[in-house]
């Protein structure tokens, strides 16, 4: 009986251990095959947590749930009109000066076409064949990027339209899935539910806080960077980059065309606008790998180690959309286990530990 028990409970114990990882590659699967389901599902949700407490507070003072609802949507709609009026108003401002910079490009490229001539003993002729060959065999390439950026552009749009829809349901009838939650998990759960939901929205508040200190001290150091090259309006185009980057990949690029154009006219060197570049470089990176982690890990009480797992794990995933979404996912999962006793091991793994 004893040399039984001996085979049977390693068989045992090792069947647990691979529960876990068929879990987590199940849970992956339907994560990344439903992504527009849940991407903009999630949003809804996420928005719906900010504007909670102003929606209880409206419908305190006598206004109807729809009237509610319909304010809090209206003055983040004005807010995001306000930012992408900002973006429009940087496009202007740099296309009333692109004839200028066009030129001064031209000439700094024939200054280091007679440079290379000179000094490295290629001809202007060779160059130019070379740039020629050069996007010839990087066409297909070009092709692809142009498709991936109208692909990234179909589901930004089709992001914007169903997350406010989300958005408008979960606040409407939000009893009606509080009550769901609680049918499903147990009545004698309700307290214990109750306050995981008052929990989750007081983080995802501390989220939106962590991210508007990560914009501020991203425009500090952009701005700090361009002061030094001497660029004139640092304090402006260093916050402006800062804030734009709330919008992937694009609102860095677009945002930082004013400050190099501004170097390109302003200055001598090409090395200016190339030390601007630098400077956002070296910000974004920061910003990614220390500061991002830190900060929004602190106000989420996430571990560095599980915001950076988070932020990778959503990146492969869902893309630019994960990186945003599966860091607040991470901390409710760690409100969750705070509140599960068997879920302890996951907690102290995610939390912030003193």
């Amino acid at each position: 009986m004893s040399e039984q028990k001996s085979l049977v409970m390693p068989k045992t114990y090792m069947s647990s251990i691979l529960k876990f990882p068929l879990f987590i590659l199940t849970i992956s699967v339907l994560l990344y095959l439903g992504a527009q389901l849940f991407v903009p599902m999630l949003f809804g949700l996420f928005i719906a947590f900010v504007m909670y407490p102003m929606c209880l507070w409206l419908e305190r003072h006598h206004c109807s749930k729809y009237l509610a609802i319909t304010i809090c949507l209206t003055t983040l709609t004005v807010l995001s009109s306000a930012l992408f009026a900002l973006l429009g108003w940087q496009l202007q401002n740099f296309s009333s000066q692109l004839p200028e910079i066009i030129q001064k490009l031209n000439t700094e490229a024939i200054q280091l076409k007679e440079w290379l001539q000179l000094n490295a003993g290629f001809t202007i002729s060779s160059q130019e064949d070379w740039i020629r060959n050069l996007i010839s065999a990087n066409s297909n390439k070009i092709t692809d990027l142009i498709n991936n950026v109208f692909a990234a552009t179909a589901n930004v749009l089709f992001l914007l339209f169903l997350t406010p829809v989300y958005t408008v349901l979960f606040l409407y009838h939000r009893s009606t899935f509080v009550n769901f939650l609680i049918i499903l998990i147990g009545y004698e759960q309700e307290v214990k539910l109750r306050n995981i939901l008052q929990q989750a929205i007081l983080t995802y508040a501390g989220f939106i806080k962590g991210m508007i200190t990560v914009y501020l001290i991203v425009g500090i150091l952009n701005s700090i960077g361009l002061r030094l090259l001497g660029i004139e309006h640092a304090l402006l185009f260093g916050m402006l980059t800062a804030f734009m980057t709330i919008i992937p990949y694009v609102g860095i690029i677009l945002s930082s065309l004013l400050p190099i154009g501004m170097a390109l006219i302003t200055k001598d060197s090409i090395w200016y606008p190339v030390g601007v570049i630098a400077v956002f470089t070296l910000v974004q990176y920061l910003e990614g790998n220390v500061i991002f982690p830190k900060v929004v890990g602190k106000q989420l009480n996430l571990s560095t180690w599980a915001t950076l797992v988070a932020i990778i794990t959503g990146g492969i995933l869902w893309g630019v959309s994960g990186m945003i979404l599966f860091i607040p996912m991470a901390a409710i999962l760690k409100i969750v286990a705070q509140n599960i006793p068997e879920w302890s091991a996951l907690y102290i793994l995610l939390g912030r530990q003193e």
